[in-house]
Formats: C-alpha cells, structure tokens, sequence
C-alpha cells in the first residue's frame, strides 16, 4: 500500500512520518502540506517527494495518513475518499458533527477503508486492558482522568490554534471516550458538564450499560500533576488502565496494520471513521451542555 501524508506539524514529524517510513507493509509514498517549504523539508528527510498540489498527490498513492487540525483533516478526507484513497486520520475525527458526517458519507460511498487513530486503542498494554475489560460484565461507574500540561509546558502543540480554541474537550476528550465507550457502551446522555480551571472540563456520562462514568480533561495541569488514569469499579471489583511501555510511533505502525487489513478484507475496524463521528456526536453534546449552563 502506497500511503501519502498529509501534514507537516510537530505531530506529522514526530510520530506520522517515522511510522510511515519504518513501516515494512506500506510504501511512505510523498508529503504534502499547506506550507509547501515545510513539506519539502520534511519529505527530503525521508527521500520522498513532496507535492505542492493535494491533489496531484492523491494520484499517486492508495491511501493517505492525515496529521492536520480536524477541521482541515475533514475536508481533505472527504476529499481522498471521492478518490478512492483508504484514510488513516487522527482525534478528533472533526469538530462539528457535519463535517464529520460528511467523512463518514464519502467513505462509505466510495468503499475505502478508515481507522482513526485513538493512541491507547493501539498501544499494546492499554489496548489488551480495553478487550479483556470489555469482556467483564456489571461494571457500576468508572473514573477517566486525561490531564495535559500543553499550555503549562514548553510543549511543541502550545502554539497549535486549534487547541487553543476548542482546549481539552476536543484534544483529549477523544482519548477518554475511546477507552470507556467499548467497555461501558455507549453514551446515552451527556448528564453534567462543568468548567475546572482553564480548559478544564468535568463531565458526567450515563452509558447503555447502566453504569455512569466521571471525566476529567485538561491541557493547562500542572506539569507534576500531568498523565493519564482510567478505575473502573464494579461486580469484578477494581480495574486500572496499566500504562504503555511504547510511544506514538509503535501505536501508529499497528494503526497501520489494521487499516491495510481494512482495506485488504473489506472488513471495518472498531476505531473507524464511524467511531470517529460517534465521538464528534458526544463531544457535541457537552460542548452544548457547558454553553447551556452558562460556559
């Protein structure tokens, strides 16, 4: 599989394009960006070519690995899928339910594959808890707790507009929902929603399962008090989320493994763009929720 990349950020340097390129399944195929200098740096890192034009790029590739803002990434996958290209997109999906409906419709009409890449759905250790999780009945409630120190840190992603706006709702939202939506099912109502210090959302969640679920999400903690925590508590007993021995890059290679398989089976993968819009959908809601009482 000849894949393309989209992106040229901290994201596409740091995780997309080693993944791409060490990837022994597909061929890391050419770069494009909205800065073309910064594609043409980054793809003469990897002896690939870049292209100045999106679409002179999706001529030459069977699928694309998209790291750009959501907003950007859902109309450039609406727009791969219309080609024919298999998509392999980041968290989240879109920013709005429209957009990411509109990804979903063309993915769907055209026949290609996609998976969205949730990072602890792809980690080895986080992704085995999830099944085996998954597999134990009477969980009552579980606690998430997803705190970044992005906008207390010298992190690369302070500066990303995006994240600036939409903060830790939309950020790592995604990647709390992607651990308790297979285990505690889906969401049925968005029950509370608060603002914490900054960016910081709590949220309140009723799933299909009867049990209730507590979020915490933030970008601005404090870099000592940074990291991320998943309890469950029911009938078993307790459940902790264990952490990943490995980072973004081996994550990604598997992501990469199931789309091909994706793509090659015609079978979806749990984490495609339909779980993706799933996500937008709860989002959403609690973002609508904290608008209505008054945030």
């Amino acid at each position: 599989m000849r894949i393309g990349l989209l992106g040229t950020g901290p994201w596409a340097q740091a995780a997309y394009a080693p993944a791409l390129a060490g990837h022994p399944g597909v061929e890391f195929a050419g770069v494009w960006g909205r800065r073309p200098e910064a594609a043409t740096a980054l793809a003469e890192q990897y002896a690939v070519p870049a292209h100045d034009d999106v679409d002179a790029l999706l001529a030459e590739v069977d699928a694309v690995a998209v790291a750009l803002p959501p907003s950007v990434q859902a109309e450039l996958a609406v727009r791969a899928a219309r080609a024919g290209r298999h998509l392999l997109l980041d968290k989240p999906l879109a920013v709005t339910v429209a957009e990411g409906r509109a990804v979903v419709a063309a993915a769907e009409r055209a026949g290609v594959a996609s998976v969205v890449f949730f990072t602890a759905r792809f980690q080895k250790e986080p992704e085995a808890w999830i099944e085996e999780q998954a597999s134990v009945a009477g969980w009552f409630t579980a606690r998430a707790q997803w705190l970044g120190a992005v906008f207390t840190s010298d992190s690369p992603f302070a500066a990303s507009p995006w994240r600036r706006e939409k903060g830790a709702l939309w950020d790592v939202g995604p990647h709390a929902l992607s651990v308790l939506l297979p285990v505690l099912g889906d969401v049925r109502q968005v029950v509370s929603a608060a603002h914490g210090p900054a960016d910081t959302v709590h949220l309140v969640l009723d799933h299909a399962t009867g049990a209730s679920s507590t979020l915490t999400l933030s970008l601005t903690a404090p870099p000592a008090a940074a990291g991320a925590d998943v309890e469950l508590r029911g009938e078993a007993g307790v459940a902790l989320m264990p952490g990943s021995s490995e980072g973004a890059v081996p994550a990604l290679a598997r992501a990469l493994d199931t789309l091909v398989t994706a793509a090659r089976t015609g079978r979806p993968h749990a984490c495609d763009a339909a779980f993706g819009l799933r996500v937008t959908e709860i989002l959403a809601t609690a973002r609508a929720r904290l608008t209505a009482d008054g945030g």
